[in-house]
């Protein structure tokens, strides 16, 4: 008796639709660009740290009438402590904010993430990996 068994199999068979595919391409371009936007924040935040400690070194200088190089593009140019100093400052602001916004940027996406995965779950259930969550 030769019986043929049919292996149930555990995954089903769901339609992909155009729609879809959008929302997963769009799922995975989003993911992808948190990534770069964090990467790049990471390294803001190491710039930042840099003109931090230069400016802490630039206060315990002794001698005030010393000119300090300072570097613009390519180019070394020498100014007073204070005006160095003040030039510090404006970068580390800059800084902080352009590593703000790109914070708001990661958050926007963060939140799109946040919708697609319920969307694609709510149809494909276990049968879709959309990794881990990078909150």
């Amino acid at each position: 008796m030769a019986a043929t068994m049919k292996k149930t199999v555990a995954v089903e068979d769901v339609n992909v639709t155009f729609e879809d595919q959008k929302k997963i391409n769009t799922f995975a371009r989003n993911t992808n660009r948190m990534t770069e936007f964090k990467d790049e924040i990471e390294a803001k935040k190491k710039s930042l740290q840099n003109l931090q400690d230069a400016s802490d070194d630039l206060m315990m200088a002794e001698d005030d009438t010393l000119l300090v190089p300072y570097q613009i593009g390519d180019v070394f140019i020498s100014h007073t402590q204070e005006e160095t100093q003040e030039m510090l400052e404006a970068a580390k602001e800059q800084l902080q904010q352009e590593i703000k916004d790109l914070e708001g940027k990661v958050s926007a996406i963060q939140q799109v993430l946040g919708d697609l995965k319920v969307q694609l779950y709510a149809k494909f259930g276990n049968n879709i990996n959309l990794g881990a969550d990078e909150s």
